[in-house]
């Protein structure tokens, strides 16, 4: 199954301590570095990513949608929050969505409606390891071999199908 990640771009370039450090001289140096970023992870990854922007103040790109090196950019019309535009995209992926952000009213809305949350400082470390790994695609949790262990697994200590399938959905990054 293909992975549609949403990214609450203000809120991620916010969280970052590097993108805000930009964003503070200047919003637009903020938007490039995070598109930037998602370039290089989508030229190793190759999931559809779509970063949505709050559009009330967005006059340097000429359309409310663009396309840049396969990441697609939203940006929410006038009187519309981009919390609600990811609310709504994520309600039609469903299942199909992987949703960025920290804010806890979009993250709760997406999942109630089936798609998958992460949060935006543990998504850009996850970038960060895409970065250094150059597509190696090494997880520190998969050393490889069997792990004695006396604890004892089953239905008992599983997690439900939705945290497990959301679970699946952020290994996949």
């Amino acid at each position: 199954m293909s992975i549609h990640i949403i990214i609450d771009g203000y809120n991620l370039i916010r969280q970052s301590s590097s993108l805000s450090l930009l964003d503070h001289q200047n919003m637009q140096l903020g938007r490039e570095a995070l598109i930037d970023l998602l370039v290089k992870y989508k030229r190793i990854k190759h999931h559809k990513i779509t970063v949505v922007f709050d559009g009330t103040n967005a006059v340097s790109f000429s359309s409310r949608r663009d396309y840049i090196s396969g990441i697609e950019i939203k940006f929410s019309r006038f009187g519309e929050s981009a919390d609600l535009v990811i609310k709504k995209m994520a309600a039609g992926e469903k299942e199909k969505a992987l949703v960025v952000s920290s804010d806890r009213d979009v993250a709760d809305s997406a999942y109630l409606s089936g798609a998958a949350v992460i949060g935006s400082i543990e998504f850009e470390k996850k970038l960060e390891m895409a970065a250094y790994s150059d597509g190696a695609g090494f997880d520190d949790e998969n050393k490889g071999g069997w792990v004695p262990t006396t604890k004892k697994k089953g239905p008992s200590r599983r997690l439900p199908k939705k945290k497990r399938r959301s679970k699946a959905k952020i290994k996949k990054l």
